[in-house]
């Protein structure tokens, strides 16, 4: 972006180019509305306060009886009504503080700057050795420069001269580049610049702060004189791998099995060599025998019903 340099004659010198990232920024209204309401909301000092029906003073005394007097019921002089009376819904003491993340206000900044030099309403100024902290030297100055409203003029850091010679001329403030705001910037109708006040806000608006360490990044790679974070070793030693290697599978412990239980129909001596055989610590606990059902216990066989044998032969052959 091409902004003309201008002397303190209001002559035209040359021409500086300015970031993009900082001075050719699209605008972003609600972003900037958003800005202007917590910075405003911020400088409230939020000391207002009103009494309410049993903080003012007096009342206590019903005004007359309730009935018989063909008049609305009154319980309180002091109700909201009556005048002396309290306030209902006033506003009382509180903070109207708000945050704005950094990067938001940052941008904020960019769009406003932007927009003002879209505009034309952005000046840049040589230098300021002219003013010597008399009102007669910095009004010469805005004659020159055709400044007929109010302007707003930013230094690279603060200049006791200049503040003493704009503060008695009505609508003209003075900033340091390192306290600019969107809410000054778009108050103000121009904006006077010196060229290192715009060389140091392009410097610090033009990188964000890239995480928790406030690295700044450039197009993904990092800036200049920032430390790149080092690179981890893709080979790891053998001894490393040795000691983390995973046991084979003849090595690995076996689970131990747990015996089947017996079952009902098992003979004393088939239970007397399973619990003789398995250690005392592998000792089955007995299984919590299901209710059995009148349909299951139908069709099971009992011990009344007797089974025919095979190989018996029949005792009326």
């Amino acid at each position: 972006m091409q902004v003309s340099v201008k002397n303190q004659n209001g002559d035209a010198l040359d021409s500086i180019e300015l970031s993009d990232a900082v001075f050719n920024v699209p605008m972003n209204q609600s972003l900037v509305h958003q800005a202007m309401v917590i910075y405003q909301g911020n400088k409230r000092q939020g000391t207002h306060d009103t009494k309410t029906r049993a903080q003012v003073s007096g009342g206590g005394r019903k005004p007359w009886i309730q009935k018989h007097t063909g008049r609305a019921r009154q319980g309180s002089t002091r109700a909201p009504q009556w005048r002396h009376g309290g306030v209902v819904f006033g506003p009382h003491p509180r903070s109207y503080r708000a945050a704005l993340p950094k990067r938001m206000k940052r941008q904020a900044l960019r769009c406003v700057l932007s927009e003002k030099v879209r505009q034309d309403r952005l000046v840049c100024l040589d230098s300021t050795d002219t003013i010597d902290g008399k009102t007669k030297s910095m009004a010469q100055l805005l004659a020159n420069l055709q400044v007929g409203g109010s302007a707003l003029v930013i230094t690279k850091a603060t200049d006791k001269t200049l503040v003493q010679a704009a503060h008695n001329l009505e609508k003209i403030w003075t900033l340091p580049a390192n306290q600019l705001n969107a809410q000054e910037l778009l108050a103000k109708d121009l904006v006077i610049m010196t060229v290192e006040a715009a060389r140091w806000v392009e410097e610090i608006y033009s990188n964000e702060p890239h995480g928790r360490r406030g690295a700044k990044w450039t197009n993904g790679s990092p800036v200049a004189g920032t430390a790149e974070p080092e690179a981890v070793a893709d080979s790891v030693p053998e001894s490393v791998v040795e000691e983390t290697e995973v046991p084979a599978e003849e090595d690995a412990p076996k689970p131990v099995r747990r015996r089947a239980a017996a079952k009902p129909g098992a003979t004393a001596g088939t239970a007397t060599e399973t619990s003789g055989d398995a250690p005392a610590e592998e000792a089955l606990k007995p299984r919590t025998r299901r209710r059995r059902t009148a349909a299951s216990t139908s069709d099971e066989p009992t011990s009344e019903t007797a089974v025919p044998d095979a190989d018996t032969p029949d005792e009326e052959a």
